[in-house]
């Protein structure tokens, strides 16, 4: 037995190096072969302008406009184009920002489909010469009027009017017929209203004998039939077709499936619109911010990994090995998904990289502990217990954060989505670092006979400074919670009451504002324009140029003697200056994407509780969140007294912070799980909380080292862009960090408390430690 346990150890390691080697040669390949996309603010991209047109029916007004942009963000949603800008430009027109589209002209004549669904019985064959007045219909739509058009043979067909219409549509795909031969189709499934009118118009048709082109349905779309099939002879005369779903089938190739099916399911555009304009842009960020975003991204990162080196020393070493491993994975997950990497993005992947030190970080305090104790023979011993002891922590933080960036990008769009993906791919990668690449690299150094020799050299021998401070004082934090959560309170509202007393300054992502185009005798570097204009008082103005020598500015609401000093400003540098455009512009993260970004992070947060209360108990994940809406208020509420804005860069910033402050309660509330399941479980819950808030605080200090390390280079070396974002999330750490300990921890004794008895209980707790022979906890507890 003995002999065996090495060998299905080193069995065990051989596979575990073995999984590390195929994960890292596939991320190599992917990251040599697959360039990521860059966004709007890193390369620019492709500007479309489109101009919506009235109908007899629908006026194109601000409010079909809006309408129209929010069907528009589905549409692209649909195309895998991440982080686009769509705004809407006065009352009719609607500007979208596409980055990285490899074939624009396409990405236009998709946008500009009105995508009109409709679905009618034939009433009989037509003249040809009847098919051009069914042209000439007011309602091209064929909804309220009979319609004549021809099928996919050319045969004109009379129709009734439309019995169902894009809005009776649930959803489709576009799916490829392997044993019927029939290629690719397009199956689309319609509401519960909508089923039983397809069933009543399929029964209608049934009635009619096969080969009667009244025994046919055909299906529309903006004026053309796509798809005008026979119902099949086994359908009774007035059954219809259960099931509420139909096929369009056709010579399609899988291009043309997945495009049709994207116009069905994404909607048809309120009013229909024209292409009025194509160009290509240039990025809202100069090269000298995306370079110095990238200078404090890489000298962040050498610090973290140093102080990562000087903590853990060896064992450091490879940590940082596997980290870089990490970083590889995550662009390379990136890159084979299509994601687009904006500058903030870049930040919080760099960010990530610092958050992904946590797994390390827990396993190897976890070791420590084990080697202090004096209960592992070897250092290797130690390591393995280390991984094992730290892998519930690991898991449950990780699957947290997982069902919230499940639930964002399923059920949110735009950047939050886009977030959604980054942090998603983010925790995967980080999970197959730690406890794959680290595992396999640390536990084969442990291995080696120079090692074994040298226990010292591994990091993990001592319990290191912040342990040590923690157990020759042993202070209990947690001998009046009250306190704590009163002293919390006094913050909370300190910080919150900026948001009535200041306000919050929403950005233009939000507000919407005015944009103002440009055409100039000699072309105007747009790094030159932005200086020029933010030492004119338009530090926030966002300037590309566009087009061979035009120029581009959007900013927030401006009066007009502030528009006119833009225009005087953007003379002075480009010499003869007309102005080609100047409009009022909607907010790019319009009132819809707000509601169903809040339902999405509404529900995320729902599930994240209903998970710790399945894993832990109600009152861990009811402190949890309530720690978290703590970290939240304060955040929000100090950018509104430094009069920060709230811009897309915030958002991102506010979702990090979010995971962040979840991730540290879980791994507190996980050690009290620990200690109420072992010997410690007759101790008083205060005095077991605070014994594992004294465990897990060296991790919690190492961890938030690594994040603020990478968080003040990029606040000191960054573009002005970034510094808010780094602010940002350097207050989000450092709230989230002494929230898990003093909002957290005391909300969960008292809840324990009302929920057992109390004061008695606590008094019991008090009673049954002082028949123990005393200790320097005990003498520090008595008053």
């Amino acid at each position: 037995m003995k002999r065996s346990r090495p060998r299905s150890r080193a069995h065990s390691l051989k596979g575990r190096a073995l999984v590390a080697l195929l994960v890292m040669a596939g991320a190599v390949a992917i990251a040599l072969t697959m360039p990521i996309r860059l966004g709007l603010d890193l390369r620019g991209g492709t500007q479309i302008v489109l101009e919506t047109k009235s109908t007899a029916t629908t006026e194109a007004d601000r409010a079909a406009t809006e309408r129209t942009v929010e069907v528009l963000r589905g549409r692209i949603d649909a195309l895998g184009v991440a982080e686009p800008t769509i705004v809407r430009s006065g009352d009719n027109r609607v500007v979208v920002e596409l980055p990285g589209v490899q074939d624009p002209k396409k990405a236009a004549d998709v946008l500009g489909r009105t995508a009109q669904l409709t679905v009618h019985s034939v009433l009989g064959p037509a003249e040809a010469a009847g098919n051009e007045a069914g042209n000439d219909a007011e309602d091209p739509s064929g909804t309220d009027a009979e319609l004549v058009l021809p099928d996919e043979s050319g045969q004109s067909l009379r129709l009734e009017a439309a019995t169902l219409t894009g809005q009776d549509v649930k959803g489709a795909d576009a799916r490829f017929d392997q044993q019927g031969g029939a290629g690719w189709h397009v199956t689309v499934d319609f509401k519960d209203a909508g089923s039983d009118r397809w069933a009543e118009v399929t029964g209608e048709a049934a009635c009619h004998p096969a080969g009667d082109p009244r025994r046919r349905v055909a299906i529309v779309l903006d004026n053309k039939i796509i798809s005008s099939p026979q119902v099949d002879p086994a359908v009774a005369c007035g059954a219809g077709i259960a099931g509420g779903s139909t096929q369009i089938t056709g010579s399609f190739d899988d291009a043309e499936a997945r495009e049709l099916a994207l116009l069905v399911k994404g909607g048809a555009l309120p009013v229909p619109v024209e292409t009025i304009e194509q160009r290509t842009i240039g990025a809202t960020l100069g090269d000298e911010a995306i370079s110095a975003g990238a200078w404090a991204a890489v000298i962040g990162t050498a610090l973290t990994g140093l102080f990562i080196i000087v903590a853990y020393r060896l064992m450091g070493a490879l940590a940082t090995v596997a980290l870089l491993c990490y970083g590889v994975i995550s662009y390379a997950a990136l890159a084979a998904i299509g994601a687009t990497l904006t500058l903030p993005g870049l930040a919080g992947f760099v960010l990530s990289i610092g958050m992904a030190v946590d797994a390390n970080v827990l396993v190897f305090e976890r070791a420590r502990e084990e080697q202090a104790a004096r209960t592992r023979p070897s250092t290797r011993s130690s390591l393995t217990a280390g991984f094992r002891g730290a892998f519930s922590a690991i898991a449950d933080s990780n699957v947290t954060t997982l069902i919230a960036a499940a639930l964002l990008f399923f059920l949110a769009s735009g950047p939050v989505k886009g977030f959604g993906v980054t942090l998603g791919i983010g925790v995967l990668a980080s999970m197959v670092s730690a406890l794959v690449i680290t595992r396999v690299l640390a536990e084969f150094a442990a291995s080696r006979p120079s090692v074994f020799r040298r226990p010292h050299i591994t990091g993990i021998s001592t319990t290191g400074p912040v342990r040590d401070a923690l157990l020759r004082r042993d202070p209990f934090l947690m001998r009046r919670p009250r306190r704590w959560l009163a002293a919390c309170a006094v913050v909370l509202v300190a910080a919150g009451s900026g948001i009535l007393v200041r306000g919050l300054d929403f950005g233009i992502e939000f507000t919407g504002g005015r944009l103002i185009e440009y055409s100039t005798a000699t072309q105007v570097d747009a790094d030159r324009a932005r200086d020029a204009l933010a030492d004119a008082g338009f530090p926030r103005a966002v300037v590309q140029s566009s087009g061979d020598s035009d120029l581009t500015v959007r900013t927030e609401k401006l009066t007009n003697t502030e528009a006119e000093t833009v225009t005087k400003v953007i003379g002075e540098l480009g010499g003869g200056t007309e102005k080609v455009r100047d409009e009022l512009i909607g907010p790019s993260l319009g009132a819809e994407l707000r509601k169903d970004a809040l339902i999405a992070l509404g529900l995320a947060l729902g599930a994240q509780l209903l998970y710790l209360a399945v894993r832990f108990r109600l009152l861990f994940g009811t402190a949890a969140v309530g720690a978290l809406a703590h970290d939240v208020v304060i955040l929000v509420g100090v950018f509104a007294w430094l009069g920060k804005p709230i811009d897309g860069v915030f958002l991102a910033a506010l979702l990090t912070v979010i995971g962040y402050s979840v991730n540290d309660s879980v791994v507190l509330f996980d050690r009290i799980r620990e200690l109420l399941g072992g010997k410690e479980r007759k101790t008083a819950f205060a005095r077991l909380t605070n014994q594992a808030i004294l465990q897990t605080l060296p991790r919690t200090v190492n961890t938030g080292m690594g994040a603020v390390l990478i968080l003040a280079s990029l606040a000191v070396l960054a573009d002005d862009s970034l510094t808010d974002f780094a602010l940002a999330l350097l207050i989000g750490v450092g709230v989230g960090t002494y929230s898990s300990v003093f909002t957290a921890s005391p909300l969960a004794i008292e809840m324990y408390d009302r929920g057992s008895g109390s004061r008695p209980a606590r008094r019991t707790g008090r009673t049954a430690e002082k028949k123990v022979p005393a200790s320097r906890a005990e003498r520090q507890e008595v008053p």
